[in-house]
This record gives structure tokens, C-alpha cells and sequence, in this order.
């Protein structure tokens, strides 16, 4: 079958039509990715295009091979010759060729945001600043927001309304950090992941003949997932187009999510400003969800006010309801999930990877962690370390990249004294306060270490400056797998993780290893260059998606935020409460407000087949329990597709009442104290009209017993928590009478 007839009516012309600026809308499960495929294999097959000038832009290096492999497959090896990857990975790859007009070498750093931090926590210490004030987080937040909108140190500094800003938060000296940073970068040789993009800029600004010259090498430019790129992505990618015109972007507005990491929604809401001549697509029919779910989603999306119009359908099947569920403490929500998810893979023979359960906040994931564990379900947590930031795999990086690149300064850091050599702190601080007060590189200082250190403190610096020279010379001659199991053995990396005879140590070493195998798997893939150099660059722009692997038979646990671009066939939203979902940190404004509410509109599109939202009555929050009202999300959703026409309505005071008149006991977590003669009875012999006591709701009657399902349920109307639908596996109770 050709690629063209696998395509519906909109999807054909968005691929079809290749000349000039298109504007693709794709909403949520519309096929956004065989559309951008398709038309790059298209502009190749049928329009003879030269892969070579074609620019696609993404998001991750996984969207970006993905979509290149299929490519591949309509239009053969020629898909290997495109300029496909992401922002970073492209741009860096400019500034490799071109860095050198801007003051860079070819061979340039990147740091990730651990090293940056670390940066900035110690020209904090060296500026004698107060640590507490000034933590690395919030001053590594506050440059990247500033570098996304091309604002330098210079105009930051100078910026009234950016100086009144910080002097208000009792920040007045962050404009001095930041140039202070930007120069220790320089010196270091060594560019954030934010410079990538900010130096792209500055060298297309100050270098009209670069500018031009890749403005005439790509013929077009096609950019994925648009509504999440950024002031300083839309100028580049603006600049590049700007000759011929070709640009298409393709995204969905409903789904821009990441305003706080510099996303601006307005790239995409007034694209036709900038090309009024566009051609606009949508695509707004729904391959993935249910009619329920994407009628419900429609419902939730329709308040937000900053949107572009569109009608999102499907020839899906109706499917089950939403479920919507309340418990009285997040515990007992993390024990219902566990209990649903367990019933929904008897029901419908489900594998625990179609299950996700998503939350706002990464905290929340404990009470589920534990409910799971407790009956047995395996699971994964994701966004947590990664892989390429254990400390023992960047201890092994630190000496790649400075072997690369000698005058990296949080490199050295890391490696001139571990494993210990005899170089301290002291040390180490003295090198670099030399260097930056004669202004001179610090591998220097180290290289001419008998003219600054007493005899026996220079013997040591010689011995590091002679075994990086060795893992220099070697590193020339060898490729990275080579070179870096030679580093690693003589460096004592091995040595030091192989003696380690504890969990802890087998675990570093086999981390070690793993990382070897993965430099081994890189130079041993097609079409890759086999240097050190090339391999640290691959690993330095991994996104989190890039790292995550969603094909084991876990059930997967994460934020929103990390679930865009995923589905699953049941999707479980928790924490649907006032303050939690939608944030109290996003009630300040409309803008806000509205992101939230499309950060949930993604969290509910995630689902194929079945959606439960559940809120808690309490939740502890800071150490604290506190009352919870349900989230005005669930208001939102039309009735029509909620099981059991749940009202929202009625149960808004529902927690005040609930605990009204057990504050103290509240607070304290005590809602009933068990009689002393509490025993648990046999539940087989409950029947309807008992009177029962639970530990923790206290005494109440059996309203009515459901022995229909794989787990017994029971209804049961408590005197001092009202009715509790409970699971009589896991309920506790004694039958009073």
C-alpha cells in the first residue's frame, strides 16, 4: 500500500501540500508524527528534495530516531543524510563547526544542569554570598529563563524592572552570578544547555555569512511539538526559514504544558502573524482514546480562552464512563488504585504496562509505591536519577571530557583527587583562584605546579598532569570504547568500585561497566563517528524520555509532565484536589489557570480505554493534615460522561463536614480509637444490617454487600466518616452485632 492512502482527508494535506509555511494543529491521538513523517518522505520520493537540506527539529533523540526509521523505510538509506534531532543536538552541532567565530573550540563541553549547579554553588561560596539565599536551584532557574529570552548578563544587570525583581526577593547580586558564570563557562570551554541555543543565536546575529549560508543549505524546516519551544528556538528556527519560506510546524496548542521551562504558547497561537499566507491544517480526528474520553476532554478544554478552534472526534468505539473516586486519606487512595488495577487485569486480562497511574507532584507517588508492593503488582517510578547522573558513572565522565577538553573546570573537580591522590580541597581551590586571578587556564597552573606548591604537593600534581597526558595521546589513537576502558583501569576507577565488596560497591561497579557497554554499543552502530568526543555529546543532550524504557511489564508511575506523548490503555489521575490539581502555585493569574487546566486535558488524553480520577478528603501536605476539596477540573467535565452521574456539587463540603466535629483527633490522625476488645472478625459471615467497627472510621452498618466482583465490596454508612464503599480483602472489621 503507497504512504499516501494509509492517510485520512486532513492528515493527506498536510503532507501533500509542501511548498510555503503550514501550520499543522494536531490534536491529541490525531497521528501528528506519521503526518511529519510522511511529508519529509514525501518531499524526498516524489518532490527529488536533497535529504541533505532538509532541517526537522524535536523534542528527543527518541521522536527523532523514530521518526527517521520510518522514514527510512519509504524512502530508503537517503533518510540517513537529513538534519533530524533535537534543538540542542543540531545546533550544537553548528556551533561545532561554526563556535570558533564566537570564541569557541570545536571541542567544547556541555555541561548538563548537575554541573551547572554545582558551577553556580561554588562562585556563591567564592562571592561569599549567603547559601541559603542564593540556593544553585533558583539562581540556575533564574539565568535560564534569562538566557531563553536572549537576555545576556549585561542586559540583565542593566534591566530595571529584572534588578527591582531580584532586590525584592533579597536576590540583588544574581545579575553579578550570572556574569560571573557565563565567564567561568567560557574559560572552561564549556557551554549549558541553554548556551546551545543562545550562541545559535548570537553567531547568526554577529555572523551575517553564517546566517546565510545555512539559510540557503536548508530549502525547509519542519519543527515537531512547536507549542513547546521557547523565545530563543522560535528566533533561530524564524531566521532559517526566512529566505525560503518553507517552514512547517506542527502542534497542538491544548498541550503546551511547559511555560516554567521557558515554552511559550504564543509561538503557536500567532504563527499567522508571521506568515499570513500559511496554509492551516487540523487534524482532529482521535486514533487513540475512546468517544467518552475525548468527549470529556473536549468538555475540559472548551473553558480555556487562549486556544485555536477545533473539534477533536472519533470512530472509537463509546467505551466505559470515567470513574471518578473518593477516599479519605491518600493512603486509602493508594490502596484503592492498587485494588482497581488488580481487579482491571482480571477483567480484561490486562499486563501491569497498561496501567499508568500520573500525579502532579512526584511525592505523591509513595502511598501508591507502598499499596502496590503490598499486594504483589510491580512497578516503576519515572523521573528519578537517571542512569547518566549516578555519581560513579559521572566520576568515569569527568575524566572523558577531560581528557577532551583539559581546561573543563567541574570536571576536574570531580577527578583530580578521586580515587585519592593526595590533592585536597585547599588544593584544588588554590589552582583555580591562581587561574582566575592571572587569568590563565587551570590545567596551566596544574602543568607548571612546582612554580606555586611546595615539593610534595607539586609531585602529586605531576603525577595527575602525567596520566592525563597519557589518556590524551591514547585517546587520539584509539576509539571511545578503547580509550575508555583504558581510562577507567588506570585512572583506579575499576579498582576502586571492584574492591567495594558491598551492595552498594557491586552496584557502582556494574554501573561502570554498563556504561562501557553502552560507549561499545554507540561506536559499534551505523553511521556513528567512534571518538570520545562524539559519544560524551550523544549522552550530554539525552532528554528524560531518551533514557526512560517503557516496554517492561511494570505499571508505570510518573508525573503529568513526563506522560506527554505517552498512552496507555487505563490511566489513573490521583490527587484530584483543590491546591494539588490545579497547583496552588498556578492560581495567580488566567494564564496560569489555563495551563494547568491543559495539563490536565494531556494527563486525561493519555487514556485508550479507561479513565479513573480519584481525590482524597485529607492529605497530609508539609507534615500537615489537611482538608481537601476536589479539584474544579472534575466540574468541568460533562456529566453526560462520568459514571453514576456524579455531582460534584454535593460533595464540595464534604471534607468540612466530615471532621467537624473531630478537628483535634484530626490533626493528629486519630479519626476513632478501637475498643480494647478489637479482634478481626471473619467476614465471611457479614450480611446486610451489621453493625461493624473499622480501626480508624469507628462504628457503622452494612448498607449492602456486592459478591459479584473478584473482590467482595461492601457499603458501608460510618457515624463518623459517612458512607465508604470498602473491600472486604483488605477491610479490617469486627462485626459488633
Amino acid at each position: 500500500m503507497d504512504y499516501i492512502d494509509q492517510l485520512n482527508k486532513s492528515q493527506r494535506e498536510a503532507v501533500l501540500n509542501v511548498e510555503g509555511p503550514c501550520l499543522v494543529i494536531a490534536g491529541a491521538g490525531s497521528g501528528k508524527t506519521r503526518v511529519l513523517t510522511y511529508r519529509i518522505a514525501h518531499l524526498i520520493k516524489k518532490h527529488n528534495v536533497d535529504p541533505f537540506s532538509i532541517l526537522a527539529l524535536t523534542f528527543t533523540n527518541k521522536a527523532s530516531n523514530e521518526m527517521k526509521d520510518r522514514i527510512e523505510q519509504v524512502v530508503g538509506t537517503d533518510a540517513r543524510n537529513l538534519w533530524m534531532g533535537t534543538f540542542h543536538s543540531v545546533f550544537a552541532r553548528i556551533l561545532r563547526a561554526e563556535g570558533n567565530k564566537i570564541g569557541y573550540p570545536s571541542n567544547f563541553t556541555i555541561y548538563d544542569t548537575q554541573d551547572s549547579k554545582s558551577l553556580i554553588k561554588s562562585i556563591v561560596q567564592e562571592l561569599g554570598y549567603d547559601n541559603k539565599l542564593y540556593k544553585e536551584n533558583y539562581i540556575y532557574n533564574r539565568i535560564s529563563n534569562a538566557k531563553n529570552r536572549l537576555i545576556s548578563y549585561n542586559e540583565y544587570l542593566n534591566n530595571k524592572i529584572i534588578q527591582e525583581e531580584d532586590i525584592s526577593s533579597l536576590r540583588p547580586n544574581i545579575g553579578i552570578i550570572y556574569r560571573k558564570y557565563v565567564k567561568r563557562c567560557f574559560k572552561s570551554q564549556a557551554m549549558d544547555f541553554d548556551d546551545l541555543l543562545f550562541n545559535t543565536n548570537i553567531l547568526f546575529k554577529d555572523h551575517v555569512d553564517v546566517l546565510n549560508k545555512y539559510q540557503q543549505k536548508f530549502h525547509y524546516v519542519l519543527i515537531d511539538e512547536f507549542q513547546d519551544t521557547n523565545f530563543s528556538q522560535y528566533l533561530i528556527t524564524k531566521k532559517l526559514s526566512a529566505v525560503k519560506r518553507n517552514i512547517c510546524v506542527v502542534g497542538d496548542d491544548a498541550q503546551s504544558i511547559y511555560a516554567f521551562r521557558g515554552a511559550d504558547i504564543n509561538n503557536i497561537l500567532n504563527f499567522e502573524k508571521d506568515y499570513p499566507e500559511l496554509n492551516l491544517v487540523k487534524l482532529e480526528q482521535n486514533y487513540r482514546s475512546t468517544k467518552n474520553i475525548v468527549g470529556a476532554a473536549n468538555s475540559i478544554i472548551k473553558n480555556n480562552t487562549s486556544k485555536i478552534s477545533k473539534s477533536i472526534w472519533t470512530n472509537n468505539h463509546e467505551g466505559e464512563l470515567i470513574s471518578i473516586k473518593k477516599s479519605f486519606s491518600d493512603n486509602q487512595e493508594g490502596k484503592m488504585v492498587s485494588s482497581l488495577i488488580f481487579e482491571e487485569k482480571n477483567k480484561n486480562h490486562y499486563s501491569n504496562s497498561n496501567f499508568a497511574v500520573l500525579y502532579r507532584t512526584n511525592s505523591q507517588s509513595r502511598s501508591i509505591e507502598e499499596a502496590l508492593r503490598r499486594i504483589g503488582i510491580e512497578y516503576k517510578v519515572y523521573g528519578g536519577i537517571s542512569f547518566y547522573q549516578r555519581k560513579e558513572v559521572k566520576d568515569l565522565i569527568a575524566y572523558l571530557r577531560f581528557t577532551i577538553n583539559q581546561n573543563d573546570e567541574q570536571s576536574l573537580r570531580r577527578i583530580i583527587n578521586f580515587p585519592r591522590r593526595g590533592i585536597g580541597k585547599n588544593t584544588l581551590e588554590k589552582i583555580i583562584l591562581i587561574a582566575n586571578e592571572n587569568n590563565l587556564k587551570i590545567w596551566d597552573i596544574i602543568l607548571d605546579a612546582k612554580k606555586y606548591f611546595n615539593s610534595r604537593t607539586a609531585s602529586n600534581l605531576e603525577k595527575f598532569s602525567d596520566l592525563i597526558k597519557g589518556f590524551i595521546i591514547y585517546s587520539k589513537n584509539n576509539d571511545a570504547y578503547t580509550s575508555a576502558s583504558h581510562i577507567c583501569s588506570l585512572s583506579g576507577l575499576t579498582k576502586e568500585f571492584y574492591d567495594d565488596k558491598t551492595i552498594e560497591g557491586l552496584n557502582k561497579y556494574e554501573n561502570i561497566q554498563e556504561l562501557l557497554n553502552s560507549i561499545k554499543e554507540f561506536i559499534d552502530t551505523d553511521n556513528k563517528e567512534s571518538s570520545i568526543d562524539s559519544f560524551l555529546q550523544e549522552i550530554a543532550l539525552l532528554t528524560d524520555q531518551d533514557s526512560e524504557n517503557n516496554n517492561e511489564n511494570y505499571v508505570s508511575l510518573m508525573t503529568v509532565h513526563m506522560a506527554k506523548g505517552l498512552e496507555f490503555e487505563v490511566i489513573f489521575i490521583v490527587g484530584m484536589e483543590e491546591d494539588l490539581f490545579p497547583s496552588q502555585m498556578m492560581l495567580s493569574s488566567r494564564n496560569d489557570l489555563e495551563e494547568e487546566r491543559r495539563l490536565f486535558y494531556v494527563a486525561v488524553t493519555r487514556a485508550m480505554k479507561k479513565l479513573y480520577l480519584t481525590y482524597s478528603n485529607t492529605r497530609y501536605r508539609y507534615g500537615i493534615l489537611k482538608e481537601c476539596q476536589p479539584s474544579r477540573f472534575i466540574d468541568e467535565i460533562d456529566q453526560n460522561y462520568i459514571e453514576n452521574s456524579f455531582v460534584i456539587a454535593k460533595n464540595r463540603n464534604f471534607a468540612k463536614n466530615l471532621i467537624s466535629d473531630n478537628k483535634n483527633k484530626i490533626q493528629n490522625n486519630i479519626i476513632h480509637n478501637p475498643s480494647k476488645n478489637f479482634i478481626e472478625s471473619d467476614l465471611n459471615d457479614l450480611k446486610e444490617g451489621m453493625e461493624i467497627e473499622h480501626k480508624k472510621f469507628g462504628y457503622g452498618l452494612i448498607k449492602s454487600i456486592d459478591k459479584t466482583q473478584n473482590h467482595q465490596k461492601a457499603v458501608v454508612n460510618f457515624k463518623l466518616v459517612g458512607e465508604k464503599t470498602l473491600l472486604l480483602s483488605f477491610a479490617r472489621l469486627r462485626i459488633v452485632k
